[in-house]
């Protein structure tokens, strides 16, 4: 054996003690190193998820605690109806296919359809039920007051009976639940066949300073969407000219609405006329005017007064002529006193002596003269 081999087995006996004992003492911390990040990993799961135990009670006890009523709020779930609801009846599981009753038909025909009430509670539920409306009061039902059981649905058949003198178009109405501490209401809309008319009118047009009042009439028996132009004329020419524009409203069959139209720049000297034009899809058109004068107030007073004084005074001249015509005496001078001294004699007091003298005594006198 070479002297190399010789040193490099001696070297390993030497070592062979030492990584021994390394090994010895690193053994229990490698083997504890994978336990602690087990149980570490653990720990973090645990953390994360919660455990089924707190899920289970959780899930068990808040709807209680959610569904307990309040001193006050209601009766408690076995005492009453804890929920219901009305809509029309049919329309598959979606409650929302059929949001109201919707018919069509002549004037004189009856339309059937059908409400449903579920009854969601634990407790029996009684309504009454009733039309509101236009084609509400049109609306008979096979039962007025309803009783449903417990968690169970009740169809109640009612029918709408379109009166024969109605006009072809649109109504609408609701159909009414009320259980005596709320209501619920299902629209209704009806399609009256025949043919449709639509007319128009514009009335009642008033001018007043700065506005124009007017009222628009649907005739018809259809819905109409209004259109209005506006146009004023003057001594001089034209004051106004508004093209034609749609009003925001939907006239319905024989509803009335006033209305104002502003006009800010009004004259103020001038004797106007507007005109009033309204349209609506269908061939509805009507006209209407007013007439206006419009006059200063300041310049309006003053020349009354102006006028008053005037006629005034012509009739004082008028008068002092008519009493010096008739020998009346002259009212007195007010701008001299109007008074006179004591004992004067006045123009009418001055009269010939001789229409005072009596005539009887005429006689004796010159038969006297003659005598002598």
């Amino acid at each position: 054996m070479s002297p190399p081999t010789l040193r490099l087995r001696r070297a390993l006996l030497v070592l062979t003690p030492r990584l021994r004992r390394a090994l010895l003492v690193l053994t229990p911390r490698l083997r504890r190193a994978p336990l602690v990040l087990t149980t570490a990993l653990a720990a973090l799961l645990c953390a994360l998820a919660p455990l089924p135990a707190a899920a289970d009670g959780s899930a068990g006890t808040a709807p209680a605690a959610d569904t307990a009523p309040a001193v006050g709020d209601g009766p408690a779930a076995g005492d009453g109806p804890a929920d219901w609801t009305a809509r029309p009846a049919g329309g598959g599981a979606d409650r929302d296919a059929r949001p109201y009753v919707y018919l069509e038909g002549t004037p004189g025909t009856a339309l059937q359809d059908r409400l449903a009430v579920t009854n969601s509670g634990r407790a029996p539920l009684t309504v009454r039920l009733r039309g509101d409306g236009r084609a509400g009061a049109w609306i008979g039902f096979a039962a007025d007051t309803v009783t449903v059981p417990a968690r169970t649905r009740a169809e109640v058949p009612l029918a709408l009976t379109v009166p024969p003198d109605a006009v072809p178009g649109d109504a609408s109405g609701e159909v009414v639940a009320d259980d005596g501490d709320e209501e619920v209401r299902v629209p209704v809309r009806v399609r009256i066949g025949g043919p449709t008319l639509a007319a128009l009118t514009v009335e009642d047009v008033e001018i007043s300073g700065g506005t124009i009042r007017y009222a628009l009439v649907n005739r018809g028996n259809a819905m109409l969407e209004p259109r209005l132009a506006v146009r004023a004329d003057g001594v001089f020419g034209t004051l106004l000219d508004r093209p034609e524009r749609p009003l925001p409203l939907e006239l319905a069959p024989g509803r009335r609405v006033e209305r104002t139209e502003p006009w800010p720049d009004a004259p103020a000297l001038d004797a106007v006329t507007v005109r009033l034009r309204v349209t609506a899809p269908g061939g509805a058109r009507d006209e209407a005017e007013a007439s206006a004068t419009y006059v200063p107030v300041g310049p309006a007073v003053g020349g009354g007064l102006l006028v008053l004084g005037g006629l005034s005074l012509l009739g004082s001249v008028a008068y002092r002529r008519r009493r010096t015509r008739r020998g009346d005496p002259e009212p007195p001078d007010t701008e001299t006193g109007g008074t006179e001294p004591p004992g004067a004699e006045t123009a009418d007091d001055r009269q010939p002596t001789t229409e005072t003298r009596p005539l009887v005594k005429a006689g004796p006198l010159v038969k006297a003269g003659a005598e002598s």
